[in-house]
């Protein structure tokens, strides 16, 4: 007889709290986390801006004390074992903690030494040459570029080999050229076997590195599952451009009785677009529908649903596109 396989969970939240202020007015920024990680994997927490991700992530980071709940990171218990979960984790913030008057090598070092290790100079020409800094390690921090920066970050937080890394928005503010070489990173870290959990504002960047999506909203997690798992949630998305503008509200009747969900409109483009969990609904039987309707029809498509379609949808639309990047 097989033996059942369990997983094993290297990042175990059961509802963790945190407010911040006075009994005047209290802002109760997590309220009830529950997050499971699988060890070995990617795990990417969405929401909001407000929704209290980057305070979750500095609760099981040690950095803030709950006020009520549980958890353990790496098998330690957050709050009575706070100093090795500290040990068995590397930390990421938004903002490069690197010193810009140090070489990206001495930086390495100062990390090393700081935690008492005894090979300092040879791990940290190891972790030079894994992010692409050899040639540039013996140049002052404040010459590198943002990417250059954040790859140096990065390293600083491997500099003991962690079980966990926690990465908070580690893209933010790159070029694409500097945010693929993160991801290339994060992939190789997954594939050693490392535990990565990061919050981010690239849903793109959720979509092509987790394995599992925690989606914050209010201090809790709202939603949890594969990226996959979630767009089957909301189905696919239909959308229809007529000939003009006269020619929408026509469309989004269809549309309506079609998909049983509310029309969005893009007036720009003679756009109308819907959701759909109708899994009989296809693209000729949407066309005949809409010319049987007399619709001046240019284009139409029914495309499965986006990380972006996900999000809005779970979250109520409560977000500034601005802050969003796709």
């Amino acid at each position: 007889m097989v033996a059942p396989m369990t997983t094993t969970y290297t990042v175990l939240s059961e509802g963790l709290e945190k407010s911040f202020g006075t009994k005047g007015e209290v802002v109760h920024a997590v309220r009830g986390l529950d997050l499971a990680v699988a060890e070995g994997t990617v795990c990417a927490v969405l929401g909001p801006n407000g929704a209290g991700k980057t305070t979750a992530v500095r609760l099981l980071t040690t950095l803030l004390r709950p006020d009520a709940g549980s958890a353990r990171v790496a098998g330690h218990d957050l709050v009575r074992e706070a100093s090795a979960v500290r040990g068995a984790i590397g930390v990421t913030g938004q903002y490069a903690s690197v010193d810009g008057d140090l070489t990206g090598r001495e930086n390495l070092r100062l990390f090393a030494r700081l935690h008492r290790m005894r090979d300092a100079p040879t791990r940290a020409g190891e972790l030079l040459e894994r992010f692409g800094l050899a040639e540039a390690a013996d140049r002052p921090a404040s010459t590198y570029s943002g990417g250059m920066r954040r790859r140096l970050d990065l390293a600083a937080s491997l500099i003991r080999r962690p079980q966990v890394l926690f990465l908070d928005e580690p893209t933010t503010g790159l070029d694409p050229a500097s945010r693929n070489q993160i991801w290339e990173a994060v992939r190789a870290l997954r594939s050693e076997g490392t535990t990565v959990v990061l919050t981010t504002q690239y849903l793109e960047e959720a979509d092509r590195l987790a394995d599992d999506i925690a989606l914050v909203d209010h201090g809790r997690v709202a939603h949890t599952g594969s990226p996959a798992e979630l767009k089957a949630l909301i189905g696919s998305y239909a959308e229809v451009v007529v000939a003009h503008a006269d020619a929408m509200p026509g469309a989004a009747a269809v549309l309506d009785r079609l998909t049983g969900s509310e029309p969005a409109f893009a007036p720009e483009r003679h756009a109308v677009g819907a959701v759909t969990t109708d899994p009989t609904l296809t693209l000729p039987r949407l066309v005949r529908e809409l010319d049987a309707a007399g619709v001046p029809l240019l284009d139409a498509s029914l495309r499965p649903p986006t990380l972006d379609d996900v999000f809005l949808r779970l979250t109520g639309g409560r977000t500034d596109r601005k802050e969003l990047v796709t």
